[in-house]
């Protein structure tokens, strides 16, 4: 039902590796599973002011985007910066069975989490069979 994520993430990362630069927005770990009638993702973003998160759904693309700050106050002296800040974003392609309407978030102890409704019309259903006036008919041979 999660058609499929940044096909260059897996790129970007060898690139801010090798050369310790930021070609384009860092990518958010996730994690995504099936729990009942609900699609969930986990968006691991430690140290995000929940006010910079921002969510989008357009034609059945979700879009994520969150940023960090530096915590060092302007013009003090950085002695080690390993902590990513800057832009974080992640798209993800969404699958028609999902209910985009509905999606619910929130986020604590630095995780993002998205509850998706699977839509009504995908959820399997039981057909009920009519049947004419019950006459059975035994068939002989």
């Amino acid at each position: 039902m999660l058609m499929r994520t940044d096909p260059f993430r897996d790129f970007d990362r060898f690139v801010q590796q090798a050369f310790g630069t930021d070609a384009r927005p860092s990518a958010m770990p996730m994690d995504a599973y099936r729990s009942g009638d609900d699609f969930l993702v986990h968006f691991d973003l430690p140290g995000i002011d929940p006010e910079t998160i921002e969510l989008d759904v357009e034609r059945n693309v979700l879009n994520v985007r969150a940023e960090r700050r530096s915590p060092a106050p302007e013009g003090a002296e950085m002695l080690v910066a390993e902590r990513p800040k800057g832009t974080f974003t992640r798209q993800l392609f969404l699958g028609e069975t999902l209910d985009t309407d509905r999606i619910d978030a929130s986020y604590e102890a630095g995780v993002l989490t998205l509850r998706i409704p699977v839509a009504e019309r995908a959820k399997p259903r039981r057909i009920q069979i009519s049947g004419g006036s019950g006459d059975h008919r035994q068939l002989t041979g």
